[in-house]
């Protein structure tokens, strides 16, 4: 058995630089709920973050 991550949403939003220390707060006190959230530059514009929600 592997383990399935489902995406709950996915929403663009304009990058900052302190987005990390948001997603990264979110990740150590929601993992244990089975949640994980990831953030990435959009491929096509390098203003734009993507913020993910999973459940793992």
């Amino acid at each position: 058995m592997g383990n399935k991550i489902e995406t709950l949403s996915t929403v663009k939003i304009k990058n900052s630089d302190d987005l990390y220390k948001i997603v990264d707060t979110l990740n150590r006190t929601l993992k244990e709920q089975n949640l994980m959230f990831g953030l990435a530059l959009d491929d096509d514009d390098q203003d734009t973050a993507v913020f993910t929600i999973y459940r793992t």
